[in-house]
């Protein structure tokens, strides 16, 4: 697998929690071990990203980790639509 940034493995986690995911399905989908998975959800958690909801046990993506996602996709779709930083060049 190619290198993700933190930004790339944010956003796939986003992705995977806005139908609602439990820890193992977020591990699963986002290609990442148990402790990463552990860290980036305490991390999403504290920055209201994702929440927890109690009574069916899954992560959920907040309206501000959708804000989040869609100006990642964003960003990604002018990076590919510009050939990437070597059209900079």
């Amino acid at each position: 697998m190619k290198y993700r940034s933190r930004s790339d493995i944010i956003a796939s986690i986003l992705e995977t929690t806005k139908q609602g995911a439990t820890k193992t399905r977020i591990m699963y989908q986002s290609y990442l071990s148990y402790s990463q998975v552990v860290s980036y959800v305490k991390f999403l958690q504290e920055n209201e990203l994702i929440r927890y909801e109690e009574g069916k046990q899954v992560f959920r993506t907040t309206e501000k980790g959708y804000k989040l996602l869609n100006l990642s996709n964003e960003i990604s779709d002018i990076m590919e639509t510009s050939h990437g930083p070597e059209h900079l060049r």
